[in-house]
């Protein structure tokens, strides 16, 4: 997700690294590679000045902690901008006050519409309500069907009523029937077209009118780049748009649809969606701060939390966030739990994505797969409690012996320890600056206190 564009953006902060302090010129030279990173990544040329301008002014205006680097400066700058160029803070979806809230999807063909139908349906009904996903796709050949098979999977009624009938009495007569039987979510999967055209909008036209839903939101594939934004400027000039969603983000490498569709149309991103797998962790809630975070390459602390809350008790979720905020940090031991659990939590790729540091410490294109992670969970059963505890005792005879107990090699063994130290490394930072990078300190004694030691131990 991002990839190249975070690659850009990284080498241009660590040509900062070793200056004194930010001037004119160095700061001109940041923001001339980052005009052209967010250009290569295919965000629109106006939002694009814009964004420069306003990051130059506050840049040479010294709004920044004075205790932090040139290369921290402006990454906290940036991070900030960013996250005021996707909408500052999360949206979520509204809801009927009449109990019954009908979200109607639009989009184009090939979009990811049903897809994303489905995994919302999903998540209202993980969230205890009860949702109902109707076919108002009445042209795209297996349509219903394929809303039909997706229903089945995630255990969500599909009303439908065959490509016989009008998309909007199709739409009419679903809510009609969400009322009498107690659905508290409508999600009209309405039809799409390879492109924009009069028949299309009147359609969708019609059925808004006839239905008043409670949101309209607009599906659009996030690896088309700035054309993603033409579509949502397209469908906002004749449709009542609320909200988007950006579907098939981990494909996206350069995230200009990400960056671009709140600036360009005003309409807040609500959710973003990978791949097709129908799970909890393939639809997320958008928050600005947390993908500038991940763009700038810092991971995505929270989200990772928020999934960690869902499958481990109260109490190791409770017990992970305080090891972070104190100066102990992670373990190996903690790092084995991770391991055990994160078949539940999601996509390797997506949480390595989430994990500071974790995205440094790895290779470039390096394939995560299930043979690591089972390499990994060797290295760390082969150690010895006091180890596991406290990575500053592994010397040489130890990880060697770690290697032979654990079929691995030293390399790999040096590999794992360096993620860790990495790992431990970057959420110090996030916690010591604050929550530019993801993550929230509180500013009381007791914080200011646990800065001040993590100072003194470096």
């Amino acid at each position: 997700m991002f990839e190249s564009l975070t690659e850009k953006l990284q080498s241009t902060f660590k040509k900062l690294s070793g200056q004194g302090k930010l001037t004119e010129k160095n700061v001109s030279d940041a923001l001339r590679e980052v005009r052209f990173a967010l250009l290569e990544a295919d965000v629109g040329y106006k939002i694009v000045r814009q964004f420069v301008d306003d990051v130059k002014v506050r840049s040479l205006g010294q709004e920044v902690l004075g205790s932090l680097t040139p290369e921290l400066q402006i990454s906290k700058i940036i991070g900030d901008e960013l996250t005021s160029l996707m909408g500052q803070k999360s949206e979520k979806v509204q809801v009927s006050p009449s109990g019954t809230t009908v979200l109607m999807m639009v989009g184009l063909q090939g979009s990811g519409k049903t897809t994303a139908s489905a995994k919302l349906a999903l998540k209202f009904k993980t969230e205890g309500r009860n949702p109902l996903l109707v076919a108002a796709d009445i042209y795209r050949p297996a349509a219903i069907e394929q809303l039909r098979i997706l229903g089945d999977q995630i255990g969500i009624p599909v009303f439908s009523m065959g490509t016989g009938v009008s998309p909007v009495s199709i739409a009419q007569a679903a809510v009609e029937h969400a009322l009498n039987h107690g659905n508290t979510f409508v999600i009209l999967d309405t039809a799409g077209r390879l492109h924009i055209d009069e028949e299309l909008m009147g359609e969708l036209e019609n059925i808004q009118c006839s239905v008043n839903p409670t949101e309209t939101l607009l599906v659009v594939d996030s690896m088309t780049g700035q054309d993603a934004v033409n579509v949502a400027e397209h469908f906002s000039k004749d449709l009542n748009i609320t909200g988007v969603i950006l579907t098939k983000l981990d494909g996206d490498a350069r995230g200009g649809a990400a960056l671009s569709v709140r600036a360009a149309t005003g309409t807040p991103i609500k959710f973003v969606s990978t791949g097709e797998k129908i799970d909890g962790h393939t639809l997320e809630e958008f928050y600005p701060d947390r993908m500038a975070s991940r763009i700038l390459g810092q991971g995505d602390f929270k989200t990772l939390l928020d999934r960690a809350e869902s499958i481990f008790s109260e109490e190791q979720a409770k017990e992970l966030e305080e090891k972070l905020m104190s100066k102990s940090g992670l373990d190996f031991n903690d790092m084995l739990t991770q391991f055990e659990q994160i078949k539940k939590m999601g996509s390797l790729d997506q949480l390595i994505g989430m994990v500071p540091g974790m995205s440094k410490a790895l290779p470039k294109d390096a394939q995560i797969d299930e043979s690591q992670i089972k390499h990994a969970k060797s290295i760390i059963q082969s150690m010895t409690l006091g180890e596991r505890r406290n990575y500053a005792i592994l010397d040489r005879s130890r990880r060697q012996r770690i290697a032979k107990g654990s079929g691995t090699r030293v390399s790999q063994v040096n590999q794992l320890v360096s993620q860790l130290k990495m790992m431990n490394q970057m959420f110090d930072q996030q916690t010591a600056h604050g929550p530019q990078f993801g993550l929230s300190v509180g500013k009381g004694p007791k914080n200011k206190l646990v800065r001040k030691k993590r100072r003194r131990r470096r």
